[in-house]
């Protein structure tokens, strides 16, 4: 908009309330609003009785106050550097509590607060209309975000089960890798390994599929160094915190066999339990019923190197938290320990892992420093000292890196 004086008028400026970053100017009988750090200028409508007007509707009131730093269509602009609200990306790091807090106290340096200038009732309109600006139906993990329900990134924390639900016909990849190798070589250098990160990695991977929104299966296969397992699985999520439940329960049951299924076949059965705390904590408990369990040792790439067993009946119970620290980054901690035939199991010490997850839309990466090498049902149990048969490895001592990657493919 060109402005242009009159020359027998004086120009006046004055600040528009307490930004000085917007500007009231007066001229040729006429107010216009200058946002500055917007680079826009508008024609000030005239006041209405009412002490703070409203446009007509939620789509009204985000033009007239967000539009200028967020673009008319809610994209954002390059110039002031704000998010585009129409991506789900954007959309799934997003919670409702955070749209409405966000609204109402502002960022500081960045956006103004509107809590004081806009009524309770608007800014709920204002946070909904936000939310409506998505370019794509939301997932049912989307609308648990929106709840207040905490919503795990991952299948896993970094080896115990999260029991979260799946889309109905979503496909999704995991992949984990451990570091738990003795390097090859010893004395001053071996700082320069990374706990283990420049050693030989067990590489293992797999995929679930949502059968229906709580029916689930999934496979998974880990090395030849760590027995070559092959396992196979179905979880059924019973309770859900989205559908007013006290809590969220999946039972799971599972069979894997050595050497590609081919042998020293062990049955799991557990209950994967999590509690939401508030919308940025959640605790879990899995209790893991493991029959004809299998010491976890390192094996070779040939089949008659992965050593056979006698199968003994074993039960663990695992404990877990995840806290958000940001939007979509989780710090993840939990502890596994055998109640039940941990000796003939070769486990002296419980397996634990802690470590930061990254959780971006339909992907999730965590890092972890851990003392277990297993991340099957029955093998994440075991730690490195039943691995390396040295009962001293895995004292936090013989904490090495492992990192989770998942993926949702549909």
């Amino acid at each position: 908009m060109a402005l242009h004086a009159d020359d027998t008028q004086q120009p006046q400026v004055s600040y528009a309330g307490s930004s000085h970053s917007t500007v009231l100017l007066r001229m040729g009988g006429k107010e216009y609003i200058v946002d500055l750090a917007a680079q826009t200028v508008h024609e000030s409508k005239p006041e209405s009785s009412s002490s703070s007007p409203a446009p007509s509707g939620a789509a009204g009131l985000f033009r007239e106050k967000c539009s200028s730093c967020h673009g008319p269509d809610g994209k954002g602009l390059r110039a002031t550097g704000t998010p585009d609200f129409t991506s789900p990306s954007i959309q799934s790091g997003l919670s409702d509590p955070q749209i409405v807090d966000t609204i109402r106290h502002g960022k500081p340096g960045k956006m103004p607060a509107w809590s004081g200038k806009l009524s309770e009732a608007q800014i709920q309109d204002l946070a909904a209309y936000v939310r409506s600006l998505s370019s794509s139906p939301p997932s049912s993990h989307q609308e648990a975000a929106r709840s207040g329900v905490y919503q795990p990134g991952d299948d896993v924390l970094v080896s115990l089960p999260t029991g979260r639900t799946l889309d109905r016909h979503g496909f999704y990849f995991n992949f984990a890798h451990r570091f738990a190798s003795e390097a090859a070589f010893t004395g001053t250098a071996r700082v320069a390994e990374l706990f283990g990160l420049d050693s030989v990695s067990i590489s293992s991977f797999g995929f679930r599929y949502g059968v229906t929104d709580k029916l689930s299966v999934g496979a998974w296969r880990s090395p030849s160094f760590i027995g070559r397992p092959i396992q196979l699985m179905a979880a059924y999520n019973v309770l859900d915190e989205n559908r007013e439940a006290p809590l969220n329960m999946a039972l799971r049951v599972s069979i894997q066999g050595q050497d590609n299924f081919k042998r020293s076949y062990t049955e799991n059965i557990e209950s994967i339990f999590s509690r939401t705390l508030t919308p940025r904590a959640q605790l879990y408990v899995v209790p893991t019923f493991s029959f004809n369990d299998r010491p976890l040792v390192a094996g070779g790439l040939q089949s008659a190197r992965i050593l056979d067993f006698p199968g003994v009946n074993a039960f663990s119970i695992g404990f877990g938290a995840a806290v958000d620290v940001r939007p979509t980054v989780a710090l993840v901690a939990e502890v596994i320990p055998t109640l039940w035939n941990a000796a003939d199991l070769g486990i002296h010490r419980p397996a634990y892992s802690f470590g930061i997850q990254k959780k971006i839309w339909r992907h999730a990466f965590t890092l972890a420093l851990t003392n277990s090498p297993g991340t099957t049902d029955s093998q994440r149990a075991g730690t490195r000292a039943t691995y390396l048969r040295k009962p001293n490895a895995d004292t936090p001592r013989g904490l090495f890196l492992g990192f989770d990657i998942m993926r949702q493919i549909h």
